[in-house]
């Protein structure tokens, strides 16, 4: 699990509420059920009216995805590889078949199972690809659904303003409530703006980089195999799937020791 987007979110709700405490204001005052009800709602259905219903449903999974997701180090994964390398060379690419059983990564088991079936190397690339574009695809589709939220926010929020002060000239005669009246009107886009800014383009954000990373992995895994079923050196297998890494990773700390 990866905190950071929670953290985040927590830090920047405990910074807009420390300012309100700091000049005199109280966080419960911005907690009103209607602007909220509006704010939160109305947004997820100018979503959902801008989209697929699937695209709608997708959002929980989601949700799960950004605040708790994470991306295992790949250079893990490149050990694994060097290691089924090592066995392909010694014992021959059917060898595998029985490695296969520990391996964790679904995708190295998909493409070692093609591999092993006597796939093509063009055919299997061309297999494994096609799998990581509609990866890639489908994690744009779910990061357009948060950015278009961050859109729609502070719109909807100022209908809740203008709705509030449609209220408050109902209530002209009435000079003593017309202060909480306009303070609540401006709720509505204080929580549309907030939303926008501080979660929906932040996961958005947040789940184009795990897509990213995602896809990097899996075309790291794709260069392992291929570079297997062509019996490879292991030493110059992992030489090339290091190369992939980010700099700064644990592989290039560890031979800079």
């Amino acid at each position: 699990m990866d905190p950071a987007t929670l953290i985040g979110i927590v830090l920047a709700f405990v910074a807009i509420f420390a300012a309100m405490i700091l000049e005199g204001g109280s966080p419960g005052s911005i907690f009103l059920l209607p602007p909220l009800i509006l704010v939160f709602v109305g947004t997820l259905g100018a979503a959902m009216a801008g989209g697929m219903l699937k695209d709608t449903i997708a959002l929980v999974d989601s949700f799960k995805r950004v605040l708790l997701g994470s991306v295992a180090p790949a250079d893990g994964l490149v050990d694994d590889i060097v290691k089924l390398a090592e066995k392909a060379r010694r014992e021959g690419l059917l060898a595998l078949e029985d490695a296969m059983k520990e391996v964790q990564d679904p995708f190295l088991k998909k493409g070692l199972q093609l591999a092993i079936d006597g796939t093509d190397s063009e055919e299997l690339s061309t297999i494994l690809e096609a799998e990581v574009d509609a990866k890639r695809k489908a994690d744009k589709q779910a990061g357009a659904i948060f950015t278009a939220m961050g859109g729609y926010a502070p719109t909807i929020g100022i209908i809740g303003t203008v709705l509030g002060l449609i209220h408050v000239l109902e209530n002209l005669s009435e000079p003593e409530k017309l202060g909480h009246l306009i303070a609540g009107a401006f709720v509505a886009t204080l929580w549309g703006v907030l939303s926008a800014n501080v979660m929906w383009l932040p996961m958005g954000a947040k789940l184009k980089r795990l897509s990213e990373l995602e896809c990097s992995q899996m075309e790291l895994v794709i260069a392992g195999i291929i570079n297997i079923q062509a019996g490879a050196n292991p030493r110059l297998v992992a030489q090339k799937l290091r190369s992939l890494l980010p700099p700064g990773s644990a592989s290039d700390k560890k031979e800079a020791a």
